[in-house]
C-alpha cells in the first residue's frame, strides 16, 4: 500500500476541493516533536510531515498565506507555553495548531492538571487574539511495538486521559479539534516509528488527512455564517 492507495489517507484532489476559499492567511504551530516533525519515512507516503504538510495544502489554497512553526522536539506544556506562546503571539495569526502533553504523559509523574492549565492558557491566549486554534487528541503511542511490554498499560492510560482531557478543554473553548486517539489505526503497529514514541510518514498522512477535513467543515460552516450574515443585513 502507498500514500495514493490508502483509505485512510487524502484522495486526489480532496484537499483542494476542501480548502478552496479558505480564510487563514498566517498559520502558526507550537508544540513538541509532534509539530517540530520528527516522523520516520516509510516507502510509498510523503516525507513531508504532518505541520508542514498542513502549511503546504492551506498554502495551496492561499499562496499569500505565512506560515511559522516554533515546535521543539523534547519539550513539556509548561515549556512549549514558556518560549513559545510569545512568539507565537506575535506573529499575528489567525490560525494555531497548539500541541503538547505528550511528554509529560510519557513519564509516570504526569501531572494532568498541570497540563490542562498550560494548554489552556495557551489556547485562550491565541483565541483572544483573534486565531482560530487547532488542538489534537494525539494516536496512542503505547501501540508501538517498541514500547517494553511492562510500560504499555501506564502508557496508554495517560495517554487515553491526556486525550480526554484535551478534548474537554477543546469542547470547553471551541477549538477546532482532531481527534486521533481512537481512530482505527491508533492500535496498528505499523503506524509508529522505531523509537518507540512517534509516527512513521504514515502517522503524519493519516493525520494530515484528518486534520484537513475537519478544516474544509469548519470552513464550511464560515461560509454558511458569512452568508447569513450577509443576506441578513
Amino acid at each position: 500500500m502507498t500514500e495514493d492507495t490508502d483509505p485512510h489517507c487524502l484522495r486526489p484532489g480532496e484537499s483542494t476541493e476542501l480548502l478552496a476559499g479558505h480564510p487563514w492567511r498566517r498559520f502558526v504551530v507550537l508544540g513538541d516533536s509532534v509539530a517540530e516533525g520528527l516522523c520516520e519515512p516509510l516507502l510509498g507516503y510523503s516525507d513531508l510531515q504532518w505541520a508542514d504538510r498542513l502549511a503546504a495544502e492551506l498554502t495551496a489554497a492561499a499562496p499569500e498565506l505565512e506560515y511559522l512553526n516554533l515546535g521543539v522536539s523534547g519539550l513539556r506544556a509548561h515549556e512549549i507555553h514558556q518560549t513559545q506562546l510569545a512568539p507565537a503571539l506575535a506573529f499575528q495569526p489567525d490560525l494555531a495548531l497548539v500541541v503538547g502533553g505528550g511528554n509529560d504523559a510519557f513519564s509516570a509523574r504526569y501531572d494532568a492538571d498541570r497540563v490542562d492549565a498550560e494548554l489552556e492558557t495557551m489556547i485562550i491566549a491565541l483565541k483572544v487574539a483573534g486565531a482560530d486554534v487547532i488542538t489534537l487528541g494525539m494516536f496512542d503511542v503505547s501501540a508501538s511495538p517498541a514500547i517494553q511490554g511492562w510500560l504499555r498499560p501506564g502508557l496508554h492510560q495517560r495517554m487515553r486521559l491526556l486525550s480526554e482531557r484535551t478534548r474537554a478543554l477543546a469542547e470547553k473553548h471551541r477549538t477546532i479539534h482532531v481527534h486521533l486517539t481512537t481512530h482505527p489505526l491508533s492500535t496498528d503497529p505499523g503506524l509508529y516509528s522505531s523509537d518507540g514514541r512517534h509516527g512513521n510518514a504514515r502517522s503524519d498522512a493519516v493525520a494530515a488527512a484528518e486534520t484537513i477535513r475537519i478544516l474544509g467543515t469548519r470552513k464550511r460552516r464560515n461560509d454558511k455564517y458569512t452568508h447569513s450574515a450577509r443576506r441578513g443585513q
